[in-house]
C-alpha cells in the first residue's frame, strides 16, 4: 500500500520499501535494531544504542528525509549570537548543573559534542563512561534532533539519577560551531558516519573540509581529541587527507589509541546505530583520530 508523509508541508508519495530507504539514511544513517543486548561491551551497564523502554520515544514518529543540504539558507532563530547566549539549563537540569560548579569549582559547559549526532547511540553510550562531562548531540534535522531530545528527557525518567549530562539540539554545525562553544571549550569532538555526498559536485557538503578545521581546532582545547569514523573507504580517505594536511592537529600514535576508552568503544562497533549495522553485515569501518596540537601562535 501507499501512504502519505508529511515533509517540510508538502505531501509525498512514497511506497513502503522507499520510506525504509529513506528512514535508513541520514547524516549518521542510521537503522533500527531492536535486538541488541543492554550491557556495554566495556563493562558499563547502560541501554543499548537503539532502547526501546517503556516510555522512549518511537524513532517511527520523528522520521524525516534523509539528506539535508548544509549549505541551504534555512531557518535558525534559535541560534545563540555569542557563547555566552547559550544557556546550558536549557538543555540539562539545573540541579545536575549547581552539583557540577559545586565539584569542579565553575560554570559547567559542554566539553563532549557529537555533530551529526544522528538518533543519539553515541550519547547514550558516552553517559555513564563520563558523568561529570556534559555531552551535546547535534543535528541538522529537526525531527531528528527532537528524537533525541525527547530521548534524553525519558531516560532520566526511567533511570533516576543517570543519563542527566547529555542532550541534542538542531543546528548546522558548518556554520555555527563557534555560535555554541568558546575557544578550546571542548575535550572532544565526534564526526561518525556523516553523509558521504558522493556526487564529485557535492562534496563540498562534505562535514571535513579544509576551510572548516580551523573553527573545530578553536572549539577544541590543546590535547583535546577529534575522532571521525565512516563505512566509507573514500570518505575516509577524504577526511584523513584533509587532517593531515592540517598543521592544528597530528595523528594519535598507536600507543594513544589503545589507551583511549572512546577508540576502544568506536573500534568495537557499539556506540551508533549505523557502526551496530555495519558489525552485523561484517562490514569495514574507518576510523581516524587526531590530537589538538599545542603552542600553535595562530590560535
Amino acid at each position: 500500500k501507499n501512504f502519505f508523509c508529511w515533509e517540510r508541508r508538502t505531501i509525498v508519495l512514497m511506497t513502503p520499501s522507499k520510506r525504509q530507504d529513506e528512514g535508513n539514511r541520514g547524516h549518521h544513517h542510521h537503522r533500527d535494531n531492536d535486538d541488541d543486548d543492554d550491557v556495554d561491551l566495556l563493562g558499563e551497564i547502560a541501554v543499548s544504542a537503539n532502547n526501546q523502554g517503556t516510555s522512549i520515544p518511537r524513532k517511527r514518529d520523528y522520521r524525516q528525509r534523509a539528506h539535508c543540504n548544509p549549505l541551504a539558507n534555512g531557518r535558525w532563530e534559535d541560534t545563540p549570537t555569542a557563547p555566552d547566549a547559550f544557556r546550558e539549563d536549557g538543555h540539562y537540569e539545573r540541579t545536575f548543573l549547581e552539583e557540577l560548579k559545586k565539584d569542579e569549582g565553575k560554570e559547567a559547559k559542554i566539553t563532549f559534542a557529537d555533530i551529526g549526532c544522528g538518533f543519539g547511540g553515541l550519547l547514550v553510550r558516552l553517559s555513564p563512561l563520563f558523568p561529570k562531562e556534559l555531552i551535546m548531540g547535534m543535528e541538522i534535522r529537526a525531527q531528528v534532533s527532537e528524537y533525541v531530545r525527547e530521548r534524553s528527557l525519558a531516560l532520566r525518567k526511567e533511570h533516576p539519577g543517570e543519563y542527566q549530562n547529555i542532550s541534542g539540539l538542531r543546528t548546522n554545525s558548518m556554520k555555527f560551531l563557534p555560535n555554541y562553544f568558546e575557544k578550546g571549550q571542548l575535550k572532544k569532538i565526534f564526526f561518525l558516519f556523516p553523509d558521504p555526498h558522493f556526487k564529485r559536485s557535492k562534496r563540498r557538503r562534505r562535514i571535513i573540509q579544509t576551510a572548516l578545521i580551523a573553527e573545530y581546532a578553536f572549539c577544541l582545547r590543546e590535547g583535546g581529541i577529534l575522532y571521525t569514523q565512516t563505512d566509507v573507504k573514500d570518505v575516509g580517505d577524504w577526511m584523513k587527507v584533509k587532517l593531515d594536511m592540517s598543521p592544528l592537529f597530528r595523528p594519535m600514535t598507536e600507543g594513544e589509541l589503545n589507551e583511549d576508552v572512546c577508540v576502544e568503544l568506536l573500534r568495537r562497533g557499539t556506540p551508533t546505530e549505523e557502526g551496530q549495522k555495519v558489525k552485523r553485515n561484517s562490514g569495514s569501518t574507518w576510523l581516524h583520530c587526531y590530537v589538538r596540537v599545542h603552542g600553535n601562535p595562530r590560535y
